[in-house]
């Protein structure tokens, strides 16, 4: 998508350098900034400290770390290294083993003269089989989008709310919740996007600073906000993303998104899941007992990043100093809350027969 009217990817190559250079998401909305991943460290501290984060953008930048990792030493021990020591970055998006997995599996059998160049070559495959991917699942959501549209009174827009950030960011591009999105707005639909500040990371402000790069129409809220606008008929449908989803369809995603689903069915709104297929576990039925949540570190809860009126970006604290914290980073959203799955290849149920009806060679 374009920034400052510069088409940008979350993550590229710099091929005269030999790093990777990412925009570092820990200082949006308020600064836009590239920085180089040079080493394996910088690689983790990526993914860990989420100046990359969304499933499918981790995968792509586990892709590549093992790239660099078979540039510098093509053996099978730092191979198997390189894997054991990106796993551990982030437990709950799947993306990132089947990244890895992937690419451990394709290098394994090649020589170790082969190996660098079939990584860097495999790392740039998966990441433009995402911007595909994406944009596939934007076409089919935008059939929904139409659906409503034409039984809406003239006039009036298309009503979309959703949580945290899936947007081109959380992907090497064009997002997943977000892409029936720009797909309708490219089309001249008449779109309004109610977006979730989804806290403790205030990750929607990304999603409203993509959206109001690319001139969609959208509304910043709190997070309590979306079961009174569902009630008052001011959503026609919910579309979020997802870091796991088990192959019975249950959605694990960012913290309150169950609370979304659960307002949605009360008041008989649409929840649909915007679904790449690599972030389906189908070792995995049932999300809640079987999906690790990560539990984040604690001041995410306790303090807030914000611009002050001075421009400068800090932190504040916004607890007492003596009051205990926790934070888990997401949860679960039962598969007979989910309306529909969007994905690369369609809208599917919710469901094992549902999925397995679009991907049967996973299944």
């Amino acid at each position: 998508m374009k920034v400052n009217g510069k088409h940008y990817r979350s993550l590229w190559w710099n091929e005269s350098a030999n790093v990777l250079e990412i925009i570092d998401q820990r200082w949006l909305p308020h600064d836009f900034r590239e920085q180089p991943v040079r080493s394996m460290q910088d690689f983790a501290d990526a993914i860990s400290e989420m100046r990359v984060r969304g499933a499918p953008l981790i995968g792509a930048t586990a892709a590549y770390g093992m790239a660099l990792a078979m540039l510098e030493d093509p053996s099978d021990a730092n191979l198997n290294g390189a894997w054991d020591f990106l796993e551990k970055t982030r437990p709950t998006a799947i993306n990132l083993r089947w990244a890895l997995n992937r690419c451990r599996d394709f290098l394994t059998p090649l020589p170790e003269v082969e190996r660098a160049a079939a990584a860097l070559k495999l790392a740039h495959e998966i990441a433009d089989e995402d911007v595909e991917i994406n944009r596939n699942i934007g076409l089919n959501g935008l059939k929904i989008i139409k659906d409503i549209a034409a039984k809406k009174p003239a006039g009036e827009p298309v009503q979309l709310l959703t949580h945290c950030n899936a947007g081109w960011l959380a992907t090497v591009d064009w997002g997943t919740a977000t892409s029936p999105m720009y797909h309708a707005h490219n089309e001249n639909l008449n779109l309004h996007v109610w977006v979730d500040e989804t806290r403790p990371r205030n990750q929607g402000a990304i999603t409203a600073w993509e959206l109001g790069s690319h001139g969609v129409p959208h509304t910043y809220i709190t997070d309590n906000a979306g079961g009174h606008l569902m009630q008052h008929g001011q959503v026609d449908m919910v579309i979020v993303g997802t870091d796991r989803t088990t192959r019975r369809g249950d959605v694990c995603n960012k913290i309150g998104t169950y609370l979304k689903a659960l307002a949605a069915k009360d008041n008989g709104v649409p929840f649909y899941v915007a679904l790449p297929s690599p972030t389906v576990d189908w070792t995995v039925s049932d999300g809640v007992a079987e999906i690790p949540i990560e539990q984040r570190d604690l001041s995410e809860t306790t303090h807030i990043q914000g611009k002050t009126t001075n421009a400068d970006i800090e932190s504040v604290q916004v607890t007492p100093d003596a009051t205990p914290a926790g934070n888990p980073a997401f949860d679960v959203t039962p598969n007979h809350l989910v309306t529909g799955l969007i994905t690369e290849r369609g809208v599917c149920a919710a469901s094992e027969e549902g999925l397995a009806g679009l991907f049967p060679e996973l299944a």
